[in-house]
């Protein structure tokens, strides 16, 4: 446990629910971890006692990505963790791959319904079809211009073209929409949508005061950091700020509120936990500005910030990131922008 975690309160210690498992967070709300291909090996998913129009089962927060590995620790689930009982519900916090990978699968499966903020879903549907915009290889004169010019690295990210169909192989074709402020009856209790900006397009979190419990998505980590990053789909965005507007929006909840994040281990201390990001991203527009004494690209300032190798995965959320501290300073009036006659875009302290 580093500094910062040992600042927070975790209830439930060191458990895991191994895959395939589920473990009881309160009475009614149950906790399943379902693996990830990446780095970041695992996601957290929810289930909530539930009841509609009559028909009694669960509602599920996140289903986890289109994995045969994922897929295998749901069948356990069904058989073993739900006391015989369906998926009534299935809620996506947002659209990234980890969180709706088998939504289609699993509402298709309960004949169930989707509900998700209408940011989510739109992007869901764009990424899923691959459009142009949203697509891998329309990263790649994003990626070029702002520094990008490792050929091996450019080929990498032009092969992930099927990178979100292959982990979202089936979406949903209609939902139920949810929006900021509203209230959502599940089970015995209410819950009311937080929605959030910059991890992604109109993420949702949901508090329930009943139960002084908050899913937090990933909008508030334990352990790491939200990605923030400037995509090719809207270049010239300001996601940081976005993202740190956001974290207002839990100003209200109660300090001791049991989190329940996407990533990580239910924790307390929610305001402890923002006041650290916060701080965070201080730190970092510090070392940027810093960097920026001399005209830097985004290829230049990802070293700065990320002080380990990174694979195209990792490099392409690292260049947005590198991207979107960079912005903030622009949109904040302490950089320049400025285009080289070699086409890349570099930013330089006024």
């Amino acid at each position: 446990m580093n500094a910062l975690e040992a600042q927070l309160n975790y209830p439930f210690d060191d458990t895991i629910p191994v895959p395939g498992a589920v473990h009881d967070i309160v009475p009614g709300l149950r906790w399943a971890r379902m693996p990830l291909p990446f780095a970041l090996d695992h996601i957290n998913v929810w289930l909530l006692e539930d009841e509609i129009e009559g028909r009694r089962g669960w509602s599920l927060i996140d289903t986890g990505a289109g994995t045969d590995a994922t897929r295998a620790a749901w069948e356990q689930v069904l058989a073993d963790g739900l006391d015989g009982q369906p998926l009534v519900r299935v809620i996506a916090t947002h659209c990234h791959p980890d969180h709706v990978g088998l939504s289609g699968w699993l509402t298709g499966r309960f004949d169930t319904p989707f509900w998700t903020t209408t940011g989510e879903f739109g992007f869901m549907r764009m990424m899923a079809a691959g459009l142009p915009g949203v697509d891998g290889p329309s990263a790649i004169p994003h990626f070029e211009r702002h520094g990008l010019a490792d050929d091996a690295m450019l080929e990498q990210m032009r092969s992930r073209r099927n990178y979100y169909p292959s982990l979202v192989p089936l979406v949903p074709e209609s939902y139920t929409r949810l929006q900021d402020g509203q209230v959502v009856s599940i089970g015995r209790n209410t819950w009311r949508v937080i929605t959030g900006f910059g991890h992604s397009p109109e993420h949702a979190s949901l508090y329930c005061a009943a139960l002084n419990v908050l899913v937090s998505g990933d909008m508030v980590l334990p352990r790491i950091s939200t990605n923030v990053s400037v995509f090719a789909v809207e270049p010239e965005g300001n996601p940081l700020q976005l993202y740190l507007d956001s974290l207002s929006k839990f100003a209200d909840l109660p300090e001791d509120v049991l989190v329940l994040p996407a990533h990580g281990k239910p924790f307390r201390g929610l305001h402890t936990r923002i006041t650290q990001l916060r701080e965070h991203h201080v730190a970092r527009l510090a070392e940027v500005i810093a960097a920026c004494a001399t005209p830097q690209s985004a290829v230049d300032i990802v070293p700065v910030m990320f002080r380990r190798p990174l694979d195209a995965h990792q490099l392409s959320f690292a260049l947005g990131e590198a991207l979107a501290h960079l912005h903030k300073l622009w949109y904040d009036g302490v950089l320049r922008r400025m285009k080289g006659n070699d086409g890349v875009v570099r930013f330089q302290e006024i």
